[in-house]
């Protein structure tokens, strides 16, 4: 296959927008991982990045892209929620025969939304330029995310540009190209933020003298939330869910979340089912947020892995 990417040069000037793959490092298991891809660059902003994992096999295979939480303020697309060891999430997947791609995004003090959208959004064109390299279907590609990633992951599988135009779109990394997806996993993501705007944040623990933590809310939307709630009504997946075809979502969240209430995914649900969306929604009993205080994660990620499997291979 011949690449479209700019040359791969040290003494390319402005940097180039992607990187083309290096070549995959082959485990003892069989599995391909390409590291560390860049997929987009911009000036003054760190290199995004992502890494791509694909089980043994010579045919392509459906891609699961993983968008990582942490209150659009922090987070790294190496490691899951503490709840959920990586050997659980990458194992899973790459057992049903998925291919995982892990991504990282601008945090909200880096940019403002729509920045995050634009990266998971380029993540997603990155993938399909170079599916055959990577040995991924291109036809075939989901969104799993938890928390603020699975607020993106909603956003990816509604956002569409011929509907909703370039400004949510961006032309991050691969400028033009499908960044659609056939199926969405939101584990307890954020669907409606102005019902949120007044609602305090749970004490977060560290040491008494430690600076204020950032709001998320006022970081992700560029200044004091109370001002910014035409920017809420567009960061919110329900504004979006009317608007086309969805694709089929699984919800997962736990009954008990202090930080982002349960009444979310219910609102996504309703919203998806008003659209004529196939849209389940799966609570976990007794679970706060990242599903802490249930012993039901193992379950919970195969139900998810079988949902993204079912649906990206039917």
């Amino acid at each position: 296959m011949t690449s479209t990417a700019p040359a791969r040069l040290d003494t390319d000037w402005p940097p180039p927008p992607f990187r083309a793959p290096l070549p995959a490092v082959t485990g003892a298991d069989g599995v391909r991982r390409f590291h560390g891809l860049s997929y987009a660059t911009s000036p003054g902003y760190r290199p995004r990045l992502l890494d791509v994992h694909v089980p043994p096999g010579r045919r392509p295979v459906p891609a699961v892209v993983w968008i990582h939480g942490g209150g659009w303020l922090e987070g790294d697309r190496r490691y899951p929620p503490p709840t959920v060891p990586v050997e659980l999430l990458h194992g899973t997947v790459l057992g049903a025969g998925l291919a995982l791609v892990t991504v990282d995004y601008r945090h909200s003090l880096e940019a403002p939304f729509p920045a995050q959208l634009h990266d998971v959004k380029a993540a997603v064109r990155y993938v399909r330029r170079y599916a055959g390299v990577l040995g991924v279907d291109p036809e075939r590609i989901g969104a799993w995310g938890e928390s603020a990633g699975g607020h993106l992951a909603a956003l990816a599988g509604l956002v569409h540009a011929d509907v909703h135009g370039s400004g949510l779109e961006g032309r991050e990394g691969v400028p033009d190209g499908d960044s659609g997806v056939r199926a969405v996993v939101d584990w307890y993501g954020v669907s409606d933020i102005e019902p949120l705007l007044g609602r305090p944040l749970p004490a977060l623990p560290g040491p008494p003298d430690a600076p204020p933590y950032p709001h998320p809310f006022e970081a992700l939307l560029g200044g004091p939330a109370a001002e910014r709630r035409d920017r809420a009504r567009a960061a919110s997946p329900v504004t979006y869910a009317a608007d086309a075809a969805p694709p089929p979502f699984l919800l997962v969240h736990g009954r008990e979340d202090q930080v982002v209430p349960y009444s979310q995914s219910e609102a996504l649900a309703r919203a998806l089912t008003a659209a004529g969306g196939e849209v389940t929604l799966r609570p976990v009993e007794g679970a706060d947020h990242i599903f802490l205080g249930s012993s039901e994660v193992p379950a919970v990620v195969a139900e998810s892995v079988g949902f993204l499997r079912r649906r990206l291979t039917a």
